[in-house]
């Protein structure tokens, strides 16, 4: 059996929100992130970022300024002792390069992570700040997140009901690793007919 992951969304949730993010100046973890990460590793789990990165299909930015803010986020991260396990980033966009079957929230990459680490995607966790970066987990099998920082407070209303709501990636760790805890960002996952349901916290 593998190990579980947490599959991490990226702008907005590990990192602050920034329209496009393409300069590696600009990138700024969100508060408690690195902690959070540094406990989930300690617990087992792997930690992989799957991130949209349609900015690459639209023009606004190409492989390479992807590439020099996703080094900024590992040198950043590895100042607090966190390493990443896998990055797996889409760089399409259906109305500029058609469709594909990486871009969340189609399943396609955490597929492949799981594939190329051997991971227990069952025992898996899906966190970001959009519905898009959490719905994979009701093909996957897992549980999901949503977290209140980036776009998180505005979509935090429509999440589906099997949706765990977190303040943000801190909590979230603690509610993966404190089965007990009440849901911090104001709404508890419930169990939904064809849905996975919160696992790890059952809270």
């Amino acid at each position: 059996m593998g190990r579980p992951a947490v599959f991490l969304d990226r702008d907005g949730t590990l990192v602050v929100e920034r329209h496009y993010l393409a300069d590696p100046a600009r990138v700024e973890l969100v508060e408690g992130a690195a902690a959070a990460l540094k406990e989930l590793a300690a617990a087992g789990y792997a930690l992989v970022v799957v991130t949209n990165q349609s900015g690459i299909a639209r023009g606004l930015y190409g492989e390479a300024e992807y590439r020099a803010v996703q080094r900024r986020i590992e040198e950043l991260l590895r100042r607090e002792g966190v390493e990443l396990d896998g990055v797996y980033h889409c760089p399409h966009h259906p109305d500029y390069t058609g469709p594909c079957e990486c871009r969340k929230p189609a399943p396609g990459l955490f597929r492949r992570a799981a594939r190329e680490l051997g991971l227990d995607v069952s025992r898996s966790v899906c966190i970001g700040d959009r519905i898009k970066d959490v719905l994979p987990a009701r093909e996957l099998g897992c549980a999901a997140i949503l977290v209140r920082t980036g776009y998180g407070e505005e979509q935090a209303r429509d999440a589906p009901e099997w949706v765990r709501v977190e303040r943000d990636l801190a909590a979230a760790a603690e509610a993966i690793l404190a089965p007990d805890r009440a849901p911090s960002g104001g709404g508890a996952a419930r169990r939904a007919r064809g849905a996975p349901g919160w696992r790890p916290g059952e809270g």
